[in-house]
């Protein structure tokens, strides 16, 4: 009997697995590359880990603890300050190549896309270690330095904190710093009993997905809701409908309400709040179709 074996069809590439991934990260789709796009010259130029046609470091004189800057005007009069996920316990040092670090680069476009005005500097914190790591609080400890540091470049200019996930805990806890004026937490990391007395006088606005597994939308509008209590200037909460906690799904959805979020928080009177008037209110919170 003769056995006839049929060729197997192909199986996906890395590149086809890849590509979706990149288009959500905010990845372009250059020949030089994955995150090595070629330039005019044909030569690769690593922008998506360490973005090099608008970022410098800067270093706190004690603390090692660089900002990337994002968006570095001449003369600031804001200040966007950006701060990633990570994890609950870790020593490992953090690199800027770690996803939750590139998770927010396309949402760092979006908000830069979206400024109110062309004075404002954008940086991002980059914390020592990865983990939260219990009562040491580490990401806090970074952003209080990071701040700052940025107070040493800007001077006394309002500060907007943006936090996804264990950096809108650090943000939330950082929020009591002269600098900072609001928060906007997405996918935040509340657990019960966060303090909030420190965002008195400072507004807070949380997104979070209502698929999200991860953290909990019920902490986070508990959380809301004791800010209001506690002073905060203007304290809201919006649900996503059919987001998750990486803010994959709607993910152009997310980007976009969050660069409308903190355009309004740095100028109130002139870019109008994406989020409707319910979302600060004391009833439930509305889902966001």
């Amino acid at each position: 009997m003769l056995l006839v074996l049929a060729p197997l069809p192909p199986m996906p590439g890395f590149r086809s697995v890849l590509l979706p991934l990149k288009a959500v990260l905010g990845f372009p789709a250059g020949r030089g590359g994955y995150g090595c796009p070629r330039n005019a010259e044909g030569t690769h130029e690593e922008r998506l880990i360490e973005p090099q046609d608008d970022t410098t470091e800067h270093e706190h004189a004690d603390a090692r603890v660089p900002l990337r800057m994002r968006r570095r005007p001449p003369h600031p009069r804001a200040t966007v300050l950006v701060l990633h996920g990570g994890q609950e316990t870790s020593e490992r040092p953090a690199r800027p190549w770690q996803l939750a670090a590139l998770r927010m680069n396309p949402v760092v476009r979006a908000v830069i896309a979206e400024l109110p005005h062309q004075d404002v500097l954008v940086a991002q914190v980059r914390y020592r270690l990865r983990g939260w790591n219990g009562d040491r609080a580490d990401p806090v400890r970074d952003t209080l330095r990071a701040l700052d540091a940025l107070a040493e470049l800007t001077g006394p200019v309002p500060t907007v904190l943006l936090g996804h996930s264990m950096g809108g805990r650090a943000a939330l806890r950082a929020a009591g710093h002269p600098l900072v004026t609001g928060v906007v937490a997405l996918a935040p990391w509340w657990p019960p009993a966060e303090p909030v007395e420190q965002t008195a006088g400072r507004r807070l606005v949380a997104l979070h997905g209502e698929r999200d597994h991860v953290t909990s939308p019920t902490e986070t509008a508990d959380c809301v809701r004791r800010a209001r209590d506690e002073g905060a200037t203007r304290a809201g909460l919006a649900v996503i409908a059919d987001g998750d906690h990486g803010m994959l799904r709607r993910h152009r959805f997310w980007h976009d309400t969050a660069a409308a979020l903190v355009a309004h928080v740095l100028a109130p009177t002139t870019a109008p709040d994406p989020l409707p008037e319910e979302c600060y209110g004391a009833g439930a919170s509305p889902v966001l179709l």
